[in-house]
């Protein structure tokens, strides 16, 4: 399983508001094709966030995440009774947060991962710190690592095949 936070991680972490007072969101694409590989492969994704907005069950449906949890105040608490249900330990899960309400969580699984401009007190915990920053494609670094996919160096462009 990879959970996620999606404030920091999926955004960038900003709240964006209209002049009508509408909410907006950025999702980066690649991050959303990071999740439909890591589900064809057979890996459940999961969203955790303290906020509760349409936005994000908008997001979570359209990339058919099973697990959208909102208005969590104890994120590890949500994330394991999700694991219960499909019968998964916490060393069995990925999980990728930016703040230090991520932090009970990211201390408690298998694999920890925080976009690279995440608080310093999540820097310092987590297995992996990304190259990419929360909504600039984050999410699609750590699902090609944990799909085993290589990595582009920096730098070097890659070459027509």
């Amino acid at each position: 399983m990879l959970a996620m936070d999606v404030d920091g991680v999926l955004t960038d972490g900003g709240m964006y508001y209209s002049e009508m007072g509408d909410e907006l969101k950025k999702f980066h694409t690649r991050d959303g094709m990071g999740i439909k590989m890591l589900q064809l492969a057979g890996i459940v994704t999961a969203f955790i966030t303290k906020e509760k907005t349409a936005i994000v069950e908008r997001r979570g449906r359209k990339l058919a995440v099973p697990e959208v949890h909102q208005a969590a105040d104890d994120k590890l608490s949500v994330l394991t009774r999700v694991l219960e249900k499909y019968g998964l330990d916490l060393d069995e899960v990925a999980y990728m947060g930016d703040d230090v309400n991520d932090l009970q969580a990211l201390l408690a699984v298998g694999f920890s991962a925080a976009p690279a401009d995440a608080m310093p007190s999540v820097l310092d915990v987590v297995h992996y710190v990304c190259r990419k920053r929360g909504g600039e494609g984050a999410v699609r670094e750590v699902a090609d690592l944990i799909l085993g996919l290589p990595e582009p160096k920096p730098g070097s462009p890659r070459k027509p095949e």
